[in-house]
Parts: structure tokens; C-alpha cells; sequence
């Protein structure tokens, strides 16, 4: 589950792309919190801190906006596009048994059965759970599956108190035959027909 980063932050009240260049040079990042119909606060992360908690998805940052503790999810993240450090960072305001909706990664754990080639769908799928109690991924068991197996959406294993917010028939992941035996079995496929086309054009002789 998803654990909780405390942040320092600092309120800001200057605007401007000119007064956000400094702050970025002075090791901090724009950002700015809403939701709940609250009104926008803007703050300043620590640039080296939240660059560090942005590497894990939907992380639960904790932040200390002045004496007040603040609970948020990031929304949106935007990097520098060439040396991709944070440019500014949106934060949506979560309440502690609130439910919310984000994407997370799919695991796939086991192997399959010899003579299967293993083919993903889903990498990513959205689920709702509660807001700070979200999970990293969710899981997808393959084991033992043979070549014309399909695996759906509803197969992922979710934690509990997680809602898959996709069909649950979407194909998560199939096993295939490896490319070299379907490719074989296409050309023993056309040869038989060429050879009964063949077979036929000499009886009508």
C-alpha cells in the first residue's frame, strides 16, 4: 500500500514565470493544492525531496502548509522535457476514508506452461480504492496457463477494498504459440491447400 511522504512547504504569494525560474534555481518547485471546494493554495516544494517522492506512483504526500497538516495525491507533474526536472506539480486535496480513482501498473507473477509465448494487454488499469490505502499494482497470476489461454480484466488480483474500474472482460494477457511453430503451421496450412488444388485440377484432367 501506498505509504505517506511528509514535505515542508512553503506558501507562495508571488507569480509569474520570472519569479518561478528563481524559485526553481533556489531548489524549490511551484506547485499548487485544490479540491474538497477549497480555494487554490500555492506552495513551494523542496525540489530534491519531491523529486525523490515523485518517483513512486499516486504517492501520498503529507505536507506541513504552515502548521497545518495537508493530505494530497498528485494530479498532473510537469518536467523539463530535455533534462526532465520538475517544472510544477498539481495536488489534489484527499480526505482519509475518501475513495478515489487512479491508474496503477499490472504485475504479472508465475510462468507459464513450456511451448507458450506470453502476450500483456493491460499494463495499466484503473481502480478506485481508499485514498490512503492505495495500492502500488495489482496483480496478474499466469501460472500454469497453456497456449490459448485468455486472462481477463477480471482475473487481476485486487487488494481488498480495491474496485477495478475498467470491464471486467477486457483481455488482461493471452498465450500464444511461439511465432516460428505458427508461422510453420501457417505454411503446412497453405501447402496442403496448394497440393489439393493440385490434386483436384489433375482428376478434372
Amino acid at each position: 500500500m501506498t505509504d505517506q511522504i511528509k514535505l515542508p512547504v512553503e506558501v507562495r504569494t508571488e507569480f509569474g514565470k520570472g519569479y518561478a525560474r528563481r524559485a526553481r534555481a533556489n531548489g524549490q518547485v511551484p506547485a499548487v493544492i485544490y479540491g474538497h471546494g477549497t480555494d487554490p493554495i500555492h506552495i513551494l516544494l523542496p525540489a530534491q525531496e519531491a523529486s525523490l517522492a515523485l518517483r513512486h506512483s499516486n504517492v501520498l504526500l503529507n505536507l506541513d502548509v504552515e502548521g497545518a497538516p495537508q493530505l494530497v495525491l498528485t494530479k498532473d507533474v510537469q518536467r523539463e522535457p530535455i533534462r526532465g526536472f520538475l517544472m510544477h506539480v498539481d495536488l489534489l486535496v484527499v480526505r482519509k476514508g475518501e475513495k478515489v480513482s487512479v491508474d496503477v501498473n499490472v504485475h504479472v507473477e508465475g510462468e507459464i506452461a513450456a511451448g507458450g509465448l506470453l502476450e500483456q494487454e493491460l499494463f495499466t488499469v484503473s481502480i478506485e480504492a481508499e485514498a490512503t490505502h492505495l495500492p502500488e499494482y495489482v496483480t496478474l497470476n499466469v501460472e500454469g496457463k497453456e497456449v490459448g489461454d485468455v486472462m481477463h480484466a477480471s482475473d487481476l488480483i485486487l487488494p481488498e477494498g480495491t474496485e477495478l474500474q475498467i470491464e471486467g472482460d477486457a483481455v488482461a494477457a493471452t498465450v500464444h504459440a511461439p511465432r516460428a511453430e505458427t508461422a510453420a503451421s501457417a505454411d503446412e496450412a497453405a501447402e496442403s491447400a496448394t497440393s489439393g488444388t493440385a490434386a483436384e485440377a489433375k482428376s478434372a484432367e
